[in-house]
């Protein structure tokens, strides 16, 4: 269970408990505030608090553009324009904090988006559990030889029994040790800061996240991409699930014009050109490196 018993208290405490409120409110976000949706085998993300919907991003605009955004007829019709445009304050009238368990080493990746707020638990003045992330075997894979952050044939058989296997005693050796620093047969036992340098990147940490729709959309923008790793798209994928309830109107733009649609070069503009002409246009021809005209390629089919 990702939860603990505390935590599931407090939980049903407060979901017991709802208050009148001024403020607005999104309702499929209501539906959401204080849930833990899973993720992988012992994390999970839940939503804390949120401000704003998206009528708060309109409302923002309209007050910045005044008249120039009289001939928009409509809140959609807006957002719209603003994702299209690139704008981006208005995105920011938005917030949303979130409680996320995650390994070790995916909040080591994820902790590279530096556009939040973050408190993390902290094994300097509390033990960690006996946690661990262990991959399923579909998702076990060999290193890609093509690229160099990337996954190739998933493991299968004896080699895949042998790395699960590894994983796991690794993980609980360590722990034991981790255990067995902490305290000896009644002495003080090592300081818990120190302790924790042996415990493996798989175990699982926790912390508070919060960040504004637009830097949210940059995360998400990245994390739930196909080419993103497997163990930290899951967690942006939930999220996913959890801002179109949110804020429906802003990430269908998000969704139409970020994550479905696609940024085109100068030179990727002018082969399309040439093409839609009747054209015939080659890598040789287009100006564009090979790994630009791969990408072009994809776009355009």
């Amino acid at each position: 269970m990702p939860l603990s018993p505390e935590q599931q208290a407090e939980i049903d405490a407060l979901r017991a408990n709802p208050q009148p409120t001024l403020r607005t409110v999104a309702p499929g976000m209501e539906a959401h505030l204080y849930r833990a949706h899973q993720v992988l085998d012992h994390g999970f993300v839940r939503v804390i608090d949120y401000m704003g919907d998206d009528a708060a991003i309109t409302q923002a605009a309209r007050v910045s553009y005044g008249k120039g955004t009289k001939s928009v007829q409509n809140d959609e019709g807006l957002i719209r324009y603003l994702m299209r445009h690139w704008h981006s304050t208005p995105f920011e009238m938005c917030e949303i904090k979130l409680h996320v368990k995650l390994p070790v080493f995916v909040a080591r990746q994820w902790i590279r988006h530096r556009t939040a707020n973050v408190n993390e638990y902290s094994a300097r003045y509390s033990i960690l559990d006996r946690e661990f992330y262990i991959p399923q075997p579909d998702a076990l894979a060999a290193q890609s030889s093509v690229n160099n952050q990337g996954r190739g044939e998933v493991l299968t058989g004896a080699e895949a029994e042998r790395v699960l296997e590894i994983l796991k005693s690794d993980a609980g050796r360590s722990y034991d040790h981790y255990e067995e620093m902490l305290s000896q047969d009644g002495q003080q036992g090592l300081a818990r800061e120190l302790a924790r340098m042996n415990l493996p990147a798989n175990i699982y940490t926790q912390w508070y996240w919060k960040v504004d729709l637009h830097n949210l959309f940059h995360f998400l923008r990245l994390r739930a991409d196909a080419h993103a790793q497997y163990e930290i798209r899951v967690y942006a994928d939930t999220i996913c699930n959890v801002v179109k309830d949110w804020v429906p109107a802003a990430y269908g733009a998000f969704e139409d014009y970020r994550m479905g649609g696609a940024t085109l070069s100068s030179k990727a503009i002018d082969c399309l050109r040439r093409m839609l002409k009747g054209e015939k246009v080659t890598q040789e021809t287009s100006g564009m490196s090979k790994g630009e005209w791969r990408e072009f390629s994809e776009v355009v089919g």
